[in-house]
C-alpha cells in the first residue's frame, strides 16, 4: 500500500488494513464498497463508488491521555518514566526523557542528601531551572517513617533548589512535609485564580490513600507549619481551596512498592473517587489520574488510556534500558525475564511493618532469602535469641559474615545517617535485629547497581510482570538487547504503538474487519 494513495483507492484486503492502521496522523475514511464490504480510504475525500460511512480525524500520540497534563507541565507527551529508587532512575533518564518531550523522575529514595543534590547540580546543569523555563523534570520524595528527618531535609532540599515536580512515593498518610512542599509558593492571581508553583505527583494504589492526595491539606498540619514559621498564613489560607495533588498516579501491579492491583479494577475506582472529591471540594482546576503499573507493551499503554488515564507512567521497563543506572549483567537478568519471573520480599524501608516489593526472581535468590530473614524476625525476640544452628545458616547463606560484624558496619552506617536508630537499639533486641537485617534488604539493591560478582543470587532487582510483556513483545527487534534499549526509544515506541492499537479500536468499531495482526505493533527506531 502507498503512503500516497489517491482518494479513489479504497482499501479492503486484511494486508492493507493491517497497514492502514498504521496511517494514524492522516484522516481515515470509513467506507462500504459495492458487495456490502467495509474498508478504509485516505485523500481529500472518500471514494465515490463507495458508500461513505464516516471519516476519522488524525491521531497523534502527543494527543493520548489529557491534554490538561500537557498544558499544565509543558510536555508533548502525557508519558513519565517513574522514579526508580537508589538512583537507577538516573540524571541521564531524567534529561532524556525531557529532551523527548516527557517526564523524568530521578530516584532519589535510599540516596544521602548529598547526592540528591549533586544530581540536581547535573540535571539543572543541561535542562535548567524549572522557574527559568527549564525543560520540566522531577525527583522523587519517598515516605520515610523510619527516618523522618531525612524525608524532612529532602523536601527541604527542593524547595531551596527550585525543585517543581516530585513522586510522592509509599505514602500511607500525610506528612508534614509533603505538605509543606505541596503548599509552599500558593499565590492568588490578579484575576482571581490560585495559582501553585510545586507539583506533587502522588504515587497510590489505595483508594484511601488517593483521598487524602485529592482532598486539600488538614487544617492541623497547616496550623503546625504556621507555627514553625515553614509556610505563610497566606499559603495556609489558600491551601484549603486547592487538593495536595493534582496529578495522582495509581499503581496498579508493578515492581517495587505495590499493592499488585489490577489496573483495570483500580482505575475506575480512583476515577470516581476523583470525580467525588472534585464535587466535594468544588475544585475548578482539572486533576489528573494517571496509570502506572504493567505497562510494558503499546496494547497495555492503549488500555490504560481507553480507561481513562490521563498520563502514563513507566518503571520496570527502563531498568534494563542504557541510561539506567543498573550494572550490565543485571540488566541481562531484566532482558530475560518472562512475566511469571517475579516474587514478593521484604522491603527494607518498612521490613519491622510488614510491607513489600515486587523483585526479580529469576536468578537471585534475594526473595527467597528475605522471607527467611522476615521468619527468623517475628519468631525471635533478638539477635541473642536466635538458635546457633539458625544463627549459622544466616552467617553462611545470607550475610557472609558473622552478625557480630554485621552489627558493627551497621552501626557505623547509623551513626552518621540517623543516631536515633542506635539509642533505640541499644533500648530494644528486636529493633537492633531488625537494623541488621535491614542492612542485607538494603545492601542487595545496591550490589546489583554496582554489579558485585560475589553477591549476584542476592541482587534485589524491583520488577514486576511488565518486564516480561516487554521482553516478549520486543523479541527479534532492535529492543531486544540491552545494548538497544534507551529510554526515548521505548517511551516513542510504546507510545506510537499505543495510537495504531487505539485506531485499530476506533476502526473496528465502525465494522471495519481488522486482521489479528494490525494489533500487533512491532517496535521500529523513531524520531
Amino acid at each position: 500500500m502507498s503512503d500516497t494513495a489517491p482518494a479513489s483507492e479504497s482499501l479492503f484486503s486484511p494486508t492493507d488494513l493491517a497497514m492502514a492502521v498504521h496511517r494514524v496522523r492522516d484522516a481515515t475514511h470509513i467506507v462500504q464498497g459495492p458487495g456490502g464490504a467495509v474498508g478504509v480510504g485516505f485523500g481529500p475525500g472518500p471514494d465515490p463508488a463507495c458508500t461513505w460511512l464516516g471519516t476519522l480525524p488524525p491521531l497523534y500520540p502527543e494527543w493520548l491521555g489529557d491534554r490538561s497534563f500537557q498544558e499544565a507541565h509543558g510536555t508533548r507527551f502525557a508519558y513519565i518514566a517513574g522514579a526508580m529508587a537508589n538512583g537507577i532512575a538516573s540524571t541521564d533518564i531524567v534529561i532524556a526523557m525531557a529532551k523527548a518531550g516527557c517526564i523524568g523522575f530521578f530516584g532519589a529514595a535510599g540516596l544521602p542528601e548529598t547526592r540528591v543534590s549533586a544530581a540536581i547540580d547535573q540535571i539543572q546543569s543541561v535542562l535548567g531551572r524549572a522557574d527559568d523555563g527549564g525543560l520540566p523534570h522531577g525527583f522523587n520524595l519517598i515516605h520515610s517513617p523510619q527516618e523522618p528527618e531525612l524525608e524532612g531535609a529532602v523536601a527541604d532540599l527542593y524547595l531551596r533548589r527550585g525543585i517543581r515536580r516530585v513522586s510522592a512515593a509509599a505514602y500511607m498518610g500525610l506528612t508534614p512535609w509533603i505538605v509543606r512542599y505541596a503548599v509552599s509558593g500558593l499565590r492568588r492571581t490578579p484575576d482571581g485564580r490560585i495559582q501553585r508553583q510545586n507539583h506533587v505527583f502522588a504515587k497510590i494504589s489505595r483508594p484511601e490513600v488517593a483521598r487524602r492526595f485529592l482532598a486539600p491539606a488538614p487544617p492541623e498540619l497547616l496550623a503546625q507549619l504556621v507555627r514553625d514559621k515553614l509556610i505563610s498564613l497566606q499559603e495556609a489560607e489558600l491551601a484549603k481551596s486547592v487538593p495536595i495533588a493534582e496529578d495522582v498516579t495509581m499503581e496498579s501491579d508493578s515492581g517495587g512498592h505495590t499493592d499488585n492491583q489490577p489496573l483495570g479494577a483500580l482505575l475506575p475506582i480512583l476515577l470516581r473517587l476523583r470525580d467525588d472529591m472534585v464535587r466535594q471540594h468544588g475544585y475548578t482546576r482539572p486533576i489528573r489520574i494517571g496509570a502506572a503499573g504493567g505497562l510494558g507493551t503499546p496494547n497495555a499503554v492503549a488500555s490504560a488510556f481507553a480507561l481513562g488515564a490521563a498520563y502514563v507512567l513507566t518503571g520496570s521497563v527502563n531498568q534494563a534500558s542504557l541510561e539506567a543506572a543498573l550494572a550490565p549483567h543485571a540488566k541481562e537478568m531484566l532482558c530475560k525475564a518472562d512475566s511469571a519471573d517475579v516474587a514478593m520480599a521484604p522491603a527494607a524501608d518498612m521490613f519491622e511493618m510488614g510491607v513489600e516489593v515486587q523483585v526479580l526472581k529469576r536468578g537471585t535468590l534475594f526473595a527467597s532469602r528475605g522471607h527467611k530473614l522476615r521468619d527468623v524476625y517475628r519468631s525471635y525476640a533478638g539477635l541473642k535469641d536466635i538458635p546457633p544452628d539458625e544463627r549459622a545458616k544466616l552467617e553462611r547463606d545470607i550475610f557472609k559474615d558473622t552478625l557480630e560484624n554485621v552489627w558493627a558496619n551497621t552501626e557505623k552506617f547509623f551513626a552518621e545517617r540517623d543516631p536515633k536508630q542506635l539509642n533505640r537499639a541499644k533500648a530494644d533486641e528486636k529493633h537492633r535485629m531488625a537494623l541488621v537485617f535491614r542492612s542485607y534488604l538494603g545492601q542487595s539493591s545496591r550490589w546489583a547497581i554496582a554489579g558485585a560478582p560475589d553477591r549476584v543470587m542476592d541482587y534485589q532487582i524491583w520488577c514486576g510482570p511488565a518486564m516480561g510483556s516487554f521482553n516478549q513483545w520486543v523479541k527479534g527487534t532492535f529492543l531486544e538487547p540491552a545494548s538497544g534499549r534507551t529510554v526515548t526509544q521505548i517511551a516513542l515506541n510504546l507510545l506510537e504503538g499505543a495510537a495504531v492499537i487505539t485506531r485499530c479500536g476506533q476502526l473496528r468499531s465502525y465494522g471495519v474487519p481488522i486482521p489479528a495482526e494490525a494489533w500487533d505493533f512491532r517496535p521500529r527506531m523513531l524520531a
